[in-house]
């Protein structure tokens, strides 16, 4: 079955490491997650002060069957959550 991506930005503590956020996102579904990578940090204009925006690509491998559109929103609200949750981020609106 063909793997897909989804892209994601969360704005979280300057301090926070990028590598927890890629454990956190990992812990949404491990799965049907197959590889979480960051590829975008940022700091200035747009993102308090404090702040980091952290782009992670999610890389979901369905082992069983196509997945439809409501199981692809599924995994998305577990992988915001388990961020959340885990590392204070919020999704860069």
């Amino acid at each position: 079955f063909q793997p897909l991506e989804r892209d994601f930005a969360f704005v979280v503590d300057e301090a926070v490491a990028a590598d927890d956020l890629v454990r956190a996102a990992k812990g949404g579904d491990k799965n049907l997650i197959a590889g979480v990578g960051v590829f975008d940090v940022y700091q200035g204009k747009g993102v308090e002060d404090g702040k980091k925006s952290v782009a992670l690509r999610v890389t979901l491998q369905p082992v069983e069957a196509t997945l439809t559109d409501e199981q692809i929103e599924a995994v998305s609200a577990r992988i915001v959550a388990n961020v959340a949750k885990r590392t204070g981020g919020t999704l860069r609106g």
